[in-house]
């Protein structure tokens, strides 16, 4: 990539791992960043839901990334950073080298994201090039720009629609990319479940269950999570979220070995249609860009399906475009 005389102002569409990873790098280069995002808030697959039961209690689950693990050099530095700010913390009951988010897994995603411009709830629906660089629009038809460069830090599977019309091969690539989806449980109960189990994986339908509580900085009340394995999920995936919430609740039922659960004071069921992306070949570039016209791509699809791998992929390519451009 040759350099450009300026420092360029820079849209991200996705306030993820990676987005936010590639505006970390960005920044620190010197550059302009504003990132764009359909959610509400911090989280995307490192979400943290919040729901209250009928005694008014707020609870909490981690309903989608469980824990993650840091080996890479560059990756774990930044862990070591977020340790020392509490804001992760190690879960042994997970794995030796596992990571939680403190207070829930979002706490990380929460800390990168304060530090940036994010537009939360914004929706882009189409990328288009003009002569003084990229505008946006959002799905209620706003526009934002120009930008020089673009980054496109979502899932595989709305890549495609953004990019078709400015680069094929990016756009094949992204459509060639099949994420298994994920059923998630959240089960919250009045007592702590006659078990002294914390963590269940691949029992029956359950690819992964885990008693939420007992993760380092997590609120006493008894809180479950279940997530299905992915050839469950994709039979189920159109089902009822309350069916699949019972069906959960026997699985997790007969994992713990008990007769019968207690009803639950709370459940609710999260559908995650593009939950994990399949296993790639190791790249030292694991992102895509186009010089021509200035698009980039990152993400887990790229580059693998831990946490791990959406930072590097975001990482580098924020890396690759500071270092040259500017």
């Amino acid at each position: 990539m040759p350099a450009s005389p300026t420092p360029q102002t820079i849209a991200i569409i996705g306030a993820g791992m990676s987005g936010l990873a590639a505006a970390n790098a960005l920044v620190a280069a010197g550059h302009k960043v504003e990132l764009f995002d359909k959610g509400r808030g911090p989280g995307g697959r490192m979400s943290t839901r919040r729901m209250t039961d009928d005694n008014g209690t707020e609870r909490h689950f981690d309903h989608g990334a469980q824990y993650f693990t840091a080996r890479d050099p560059h990756f774990a530095k930044q862990s070591e950073e977020w340790a020392a700010q509490t804001i992760i913390a190690p879960w042994p009951e997970a794995g030796a080298d596992a990571w939680v988010g403190v207070p829930g897994m979002n706490a990380p995603i929460r800390a990168m994201a304060n530090a940036h411009d994010v537009h939360w709830a914004k929706r882009i629906a189409s990328i288009a090039r003009h002569d003084d660089g990229w505008m946006m629009t959002t799905e209620k038809g706003r526009n934002h720009g120009p930008f020089a460069i673009v980054i496109i830090a979502v899932p595989a599977e709305q890549v495609a629609p953004l990019v078709a019309e400015h680069n094929i091969d990016f756009a094949n690539k992204a459509s060639d990319i099949e994420s298994a989806p994920c059923w998630t449980v959240m089960l919250g109960f009045e007592a702590a479940l006659d078990t002294e189990i914390q963590t269940i994986r691949d029992h029956g339908p359950i690819g992964w269950a885990a008693r939420n509580n007992a993760k380092p900085g997590r609120q006493d009340t008894e809180n479950w999570v279940i997530q299905a394995n992915p050839k469950w999920s994709q039979q189920y995936l159109e089902e009822d979220k309350e069916v699949i919430a019972g069906m959960m609740r026997e699985a997790l039922t007969s994992a713990i070995g008990l007769s019968k659960l207690p009803d639950p004071i709370i459940a609710a069921a999260h559908r995650w249609r593009y939950a994990m992306v399949p296993q790639v070949e190791r790249s030292d570039t694991p992102f895509l860009w186009d010089n021509d016209r200035q698009l980039g791509l990152c993400g887990d699809w790229l580059s693998g399906p831990r946490i791990e791998n959406a930072w590097l992929s975001g990482h580098l390519l924020g890396q690759a475009i500071g270092e040259n451009v500017g």
